[in-house]
Order: structure tokens, then C-alpha cells, then sequence
């Protein structure tokens, strides 16, 4: 007789509690993804909280960072200041910014970015949820918040799931991929 048994999935667990706080947190677990074993480029297109349509061809040549949230989320809130003051680290360094909101509609959001100091634009994922799908592959944004940090090439080169640990986790992944060189 054959026993098998799954490791513990903490994701699965605060799901399965109820506690009613309405979001799953992640734990700040990092993934980062080799060049050679990074997926196709991630294609989307979407509206942000000013009305501009963005693409992700917009980006294209740029180390980009999403960072997928909604007003309620407690880690989202702490979290703000320092993708903020990284977003303002970086503005000069071909690093792009977007938040995408799942939940909120506009006046939320914008409310979120006035009180907060959020200047970098967010999608408004919540009607469409085509950001998230664009995403949906094998390292998705399976939590709130989550952060990926896209190559050059705008593949998936790192995910933080839940809060960020430590602003300079991100700031080194950011800094990985900016002195990547791109692939032919």
C-alpha cells in the first residue's frame, strides 16, 4: 500500500479559515526565474485610472514592475510608501511602474494614490480582470499583493507573493534585471 501526503499550502489553508478578512495574503516568498527558463512575453492591454489605454507593448525595452492591490488590503497599504520611493529610485533608469487594482472602480483608486503618495499609474483590473489573465500562467499573481518584476523582454523574471519583505528585495531584483542583457 502507497501513502502520499502534500506539503502544507499556507495559500489553500487561509482559504479554507474563513477569517473574513477578504483577501489572501502571501508570505513574501521571492521566486526568481533563470533567462533561459522564463516564458513567453506577457502581452495585455488595459485601461488605467486616468482613462489612457496602456499596453504592455508600451513598455517594450523597459524593466517593468506590476504590482497587483486593492485599498482594502492592509499589506497593500504598508507596502505603498516603498514601491513609491522605488518607483522614484528608478524613474530615470528605464524602469516602469503599474499598479493593478483588482477590486476597487476609480475613485477608490485615485483615492488610495492621493492618500498614500502613489504616483505611478494603476490599471482598473476589477471589470475585466484582463491584467490578471494576461498572468495566469505558472507564476501568477496568486495573492494580494503581489509584485513581478518583467525583463526587458517583458517576460517574468521575479515574483513577490504577498508584501514585499524588505524594500531592498525588490530594489535587487529590479537591479538583476536591469543589467541583464537582453537575448537575440
Amino acid at each position: 500500500m502507497l501513502f502520499t501526503a502534500c506539503a502544507p499550502d499556507p495559500l489553500a489553508e487561509q482559504y479554507r479559515a474563513g477569517s473574513g478578512k477578504n483577501y489572501i495574503a502571501g508570505d513574501g516568498t521571492v521566486t526568481e526565474i533563470a533567462p533561459g527558463d522564463r516564458s513567453a512575453t506577457v502581452e495585455f492591454s488595459a485601461t488605467v485610472e486616468s482613462g489612457e489605454d496602456v499596453r504592455s507593448l508600451d513598455f517594450a525595452g523597459d524593466v517593468m514592475v506590476l504590482n497587483f492591490w486593492y485599498a482594502g488590503c492592509a499589506p497593500c497599504r504598508a507596502e505603498a510608501p516603498d514601491l513609491q520611493a522605488l518607483w522614484e529610485k528608478y524613474q530615470a533608469e528605464n524602469v516602469q511602474f503599474l499598479g493593478v487594482n483588482i477590486r476597487d472602480q476609480v475613485g477608490t483608486a485615485k483615492a488610495f494614490s492621493q492618500s498614500y503618495g502613489v504616483t505611478y499609474p494603476s490599471v482598473i483590473d476589477v471589470n475585466t480582470g484582463a491584467v490578471q489573465l494576461a498572468f495566469s500562467g505558472s507564476v501568477a499573481p496568486n495573492a494580494v499583493p503581489t509584485t513581478l518584476v518583467l525583463d526587458r523582454q517583458g517576460r517574468i523574471a521575479s515574483r513577490i507573493l504577498g508584501r514585499i519583505p524588505a524594500p531592498s528585495v525588490l530594489d535587487s531584483l529590479i537591479r538583476t534585471a536591469l543589467e541583464e542583457q537582453p537575448q537575440q
